[in-house]
């Protein structure tokens, strides 16, 4: 079994990373030098070749840090590294709940550290050339240690009963954990409603105005009452543009990036609205969560089955069983499932993008704010419009923006 382990992980890494650097050349060869018609008034010439040097940037950039990984990951699995991790762990305290914290813990902060320059030349060269970076190197390293700070509160109060659970009841220790990681799904969002989101970003109420008027007015047309609606400062990090809906029944809310109020009409502001209002009504998010919540069972019993195999553990080097190690170990063998299940999430979500451009478009009755907005949205932030069917097929989330606006002309 050893062998075969070792098979399906590497191979699964291998597969991954090969799929991936394909789709992303095929994606830059498939730049076209003429604009697409309805991206002419939107995009001069200077620009659309601009945003296919910030694509070609950001893709050399993500085969550089993806081959980096692949090698790093390698490494790894041919060294002994977990193996010496583990009898570091062992030595530090015999409780078996703080060698699991401490063995997740540090692998995340190496993990981290070893990602920070990846991050670091993202952000402050790639983004600050194209002009999107708004983020100070102050603000950068507060951000950082607020991050740090969340993961340690969240993933004690996360993997402690985890790790309890999986270690006493070893048969039912699955399902426990599968309830206690549904109930934080559905509990996520008002805390970072609520707490993870102000201690990043200030949200303040929408002035008294046109643009407000129009939201509630629709809003109320549609029977989607919000408790609130608030300006986002984006800007002091990105000036790329979005807005979001959080919160359930009463307390929901939206937050609207100050980005877009700058660059876009209030019509197309309220068909942004729309559009989210849409995946509330047609149970997009209830959706996701449910696939989710499946997705996370399926997965726990998974490792259920095979948390007890040594075989496994003798694939990186340790030699005694472990419930933080098996979590770790086992996310790797999972890898070709989730990246099945990642194809079919993506595939579903662009379907969902469609059906809610469409309930925008009935709900508002007005195409060419939502097509201006989706056109706007592309020009401010640079998209690649003409991505590669192989790219979208395997990571696009939204469908390309050509096709969302061939569908809501489709519509009239």
């Amino acid at each position: 079994m050893e062998n075969l382990y070792y098979l399906i992980i590497v191979t699964a890494i291998i597969i991954e990373y090969l799929l991936s650097s394909i789709s992303s050349i095929l994606d830059i060869k498939n730049i076209t030098p003429i604009i697409p018609s309805d991206f002419k008034k939107a995009y001069d010439q200077e620009k659309y070749i601009r945003s296919q040097e910030y694509l070609k940037a950001r893709t050399r950039f993500g085969l550089f840090s993806s081959t980096f990984s692949l090698g790093l990951i390698l490494v790894v699995i041919h060294s002994d590294v977990f193996g010496m991790l583990d009898q570091y762990v062992r030595l530090q305290t015999e409780n078996y709940l703080l060698q699991g914290l401490l063995f997740i813990g540090i692998i995340y902060f190496i993990q981290d550290i070893i990602s920070l320059p990846f991050s670091i030349y993202s952000t402050f060269v790639i983004e600050e050339k194209f002009g999107f970076n708004k983020t100070t190197p102050n603000l950068f390293i507060i951000d950082k240690l607020k991050g740090y700070c969340i993961f340690i509160v969240l993933g004690s109060i996360i993997m402690t009963p985890l790790l309890y659970f999986f270690h006493t009841y070893s048969e039912i220790g699955w399902l426990i954990a599968w309830s206690i990681l549904t109930v934080f799904m559905i509990l996520v969002q008002p805390l970072f409603v609520h707490v993870i989101a102000p201690m990043f970003n200030k949200f303040t109420p929408l002035e008294a105005g046109g643009l407000r008027t129009e939201i509630e007015k629709y809003t109320s047309k549609v029977d989607f009452p919000l408790s609130r609606i608030d300006i986002m400062d984006g800007s002091k990090r990105s000036a790329h543009s979005n807005a979001y809906f959080t919160g359930f029944g009463k307390s929901r809310r939206i937050a609207i990036f100050d980005t877009l109020v700058e660059k876009h009409s209030t019509k197309e502001i309220v068909s942004v609205v729309a559009h989210e209002v849409g995946h509330y009504k047609l149970k997009h998010i209830l959706q996701g969560t449910i696939l989710g919540i499946i997705e996370t069972g399926i997965m726990l019993f998974a490792f259920n089955l095979i948390m007890n195999d040594i075989s496994l553990f003798h694939v990186f080097g340790v030699n005694k069983l472990s419930v933080h190690a098996g979590i770790v170990f086992f996310s790797m063998l999972y890898a070709p499932v989730s990246m099945l299940t990642s194809i079919v999430t993506t595939a579903i979500s662009r379907k969902n993008e469609f059906e809610a451009d469409k309930y925008s478009l009935e709900t508002t009755n007005d195409s060419q704010a939502l097509i201006s907005m989706l056109i706007g949205l592309s020009a401010n932030n640079l998209s690649h419009l003409t991505p590669h069917p192989m790219k979208v097929f395997l990571s696009y989330s939204h469908p390309p923006v050509i096709d969302r606006i061939k569908a809501v002309n489709q519509r009239l």
